[in-house]
C-alpha cells in the first residue's frame, strides 16, 4: 500500500515488514484444490450427460474402440457395473460432484488468495476425511488409496506446522510490543 508524502507529492511505500511473503507450500496445495475443483466438476458435467445419453452405449463403444476383448471378464463386470446406474444415480453423482467442486474451488481461491480462513477450512477438511480415507484403505487397500491418504496427511501435518508457526510468531510480535 502506498501513502502520498506530503511534502514531496511522490508515493512512498509501506515498510517490507508489512507485506506477507507468498508461502510456496500454500500455493502448491492451493493449485492442488484448484485441478480438483476442475476436476470434479468435468466428473459433475459429465454425468449430466449422461442422464439423457445410454451410458452402455457409450461403455460398449469404447471397449471396441480400445480393442478389449468384449467376452472377457472385466468387461463382463464393467458392463454389469455400468448397466446398475440409473439416471437418479446419474444426477446424485452430479450433485454431489458438483458440490464437492464448489468447496475445493472456494479453498483454492482462499489458499490463492493468502486467506487464513481458507487455510483453516482446508485443515478442517482435510483432517474430516482421514477417517474415511482409513476405513477405505482398510476396506480395499491399495497403492491408489494409500497415496490418497498419505497426501492428505502430509496437507494437514503442513497446514498444522504453518498455522503453529504463524501463531508463535503472532505471540512473539505481541510480547515485544
Amino acid at each position: 500500500m502506498t501513502a502520498i508524502h506530503p511534502v514531496h507529492e511522490q508515493p512512498v511505500s509501506q515498510p517490507a515488514e508489512h507485506i506477507q511473503p507468498r508461502d510456496s507450500g500454500l500455493f502448491i496445495i492451493g493449485l492442488f484444490k484448484l485441478c480438483k475443483a476442475v476436476f470434479f466438476l468435468g466428473v459433475s458435467l459429465g454425468a449430466l450427460h449422461f442422464i439423457h445419453h445410454d451410458l452402455s452405449v457409450t461403455v460398449n463403444r469404447m471397449i471396441r474402440e480400445l480393442h478389449f476383448d468384449p467376452e472377457s471378464h472385466l468387461v463382463d463386470l464393467l458392463m454389469d457395473r455400468v448397466g446398475q446406474i440409473t439416471h437418479h444415480k446419474l444426477r446424485l453423482i452430479s450433485m454431489g460432484t458438483s458440490l464437492y467442486s464448489a468447496l475445493c474451488l472456494t479453498e483454492a481461491y482462499g489458499l490463492l488468495r493468502r486467506r487464513e480462513w481458507a487455510e483453516y477450512v482446508t485443515l478442517w477438511l482435510s483432517v474430516s476425511f482421514v477417517p474415511w480415507e482409513l476405513y477405505e484403505l482398510w476396506r480395499r487397500p491399495s497403492s491408489w488409496h494409500f497415496g490418497i491418504l498419505l497426501t492428505n496427511l502430509i496437507i494437514v501435518a503442513y497446514l498444522l506446522w504453518m498455522l503453529r508457526r504463524k501463531r508463535s510468531r503472532a505471540q512473539q510480535t505481541a510480547a515485544s510490543l
